[in-house]
Parts: C-alpha cells; structure tokens; sequence
C-alpha cells in the first residue's frame, strides 16, 4: 500500500506542494493539540500525541516525519507551539539546556515514521493492526524522551545515573501510560475507519 490517506483525500497533481501544505497543516494540528488538556487519571492529559499519531498514519512514513520535524524547528525559532505554549526548546534558567521534554520532540518524529511504515505497509486496512501500530509509535516517543529526560536531570538535578533514570521513569512515563494507550487506541480506530470510508 504506497498510497497514504492524506494522498486518497488530497488528490494533486503537484505532489511537493501537496506535502508542504500537508506539512503546514499537520504541524498547526500539533500545535494545536499540544495546547488542549483533558482531565483523566492520574494526571491530565494533553492531546499532542495523539495528533502525532494521526499525522504519522494519515501522512505516512517520511512525511508524517519531516512534519514533526518541521514542528520541532516553529518550536525552536520562537513560535509558541510547544506544550504549554512555550516558544522555545532551550530552557533559559539552565544555561540554555534544552528543557527537559526536549527527548520527546524526537519521540514524535521517530513515532510519526514508525506508525506511517505501518500504515503504508497495509495496517490501515484492520483497524486491529491500526492500533497496534498507533500502539508500537507512542512507545516509541518514551525512547528519546526518557533519555534525555534523565540526561536533564542529571545535569540540572545533579543526580545520580540510577536516580536520574529512575526520575525520568516516575515523572516522564509512568503517569502517561494509560493516557498514551487510550489515544493510540483512538488514533488506529480513527485511521482504519478514515481509510475504510475512503475505500467505499
């Protein structure tokens, strides 16, 4: 399957400024997400993740990763795109060390490709195998994130290697995991059935 959604529900004969726009439009879309927090348990959850899946299904593997790509640079030039509409990846008051979620911004490209092979290899036709995917991409984000999270720690936190991981663990993913699973249950149900009502 090379064809992705986004190319089944945005047919252009120019394919480049097809992915510009695609770009533009899906990196908003995470902005906007980023912003919207949703109360649940046990913390609140914000919808960026699961914009990040969505874009990755729909875009595919390269696009839905250079669009979260494109993402983390608004971010870094100034715009106020980020969680919490912070306007910058650097956090001032560590002598510009990249703030502590810095890890996750490349969680989300590298969850965007993931989701978008899946999806372009044919998962987008079972919505089971949809939400595995959407599933295999929203662990894929704790990667980076936590690694970095702990390195943040251990620099601005001056703890430990054991600490500094177990702090990433406590305060970057154990309190997400049941969030993380609901949107990427919602993100492979949304995709399949996107796909199967194009497909009609």
């Amino acid at each position: 399957m090379n064809t992705t959604l986004a190319q089944r529900a945005l047919p252009m004969n120019n394919a480049t400024l097809r992915n510009i726009l695609l770009a533009i439009v899906g990196s908003l879309l995470v902005a906007v997400a980023a912003q919207v927090k949703v109360p649940f348990w046990p913390v609140p959850m914000t919808m960026q993740t699961l914009a990040v899946l969505l874009v990755g299904g729909a875009y595919g593997a390269r696009l839905g990763a250079a669009t979260l790509v494109l993402y983390a640079l608004e971010g870094a030039i100034g715009m106020p795109f980020l969680s919490g509409a912070r306007n910058s990846i650097f956090d001032s008051h560590i002598g510009f060390l990249p703030y502590s979620s810095f890890g996750y911004l490349i969680g989300f490209a590298c969850a965007a490709y993931i989701v978008g092979r899946f999806a372009q290899s044919g998962a987008m036709s079972s919505a089971l195998n949809m939400v595995g995917a959407a599933l295999i991409g929203a662990v894929v984000v704790y990667g980076p994130g936590l690694i970095w999270l702990a390195i943040w720690a251990s620099i601005s936190q001056h703890l430990t290697a054991f600490d500094a991981m177990q702090f990433a663990y406590v305060k970057g993913m154990d309190p997400f995991i049941p969030a993380d699973i609901l949107k990427a249950a919602i993100a492979g149900l949304g995709l399949a059935g996107m796909w199967s009502g194009l497909n009609r």
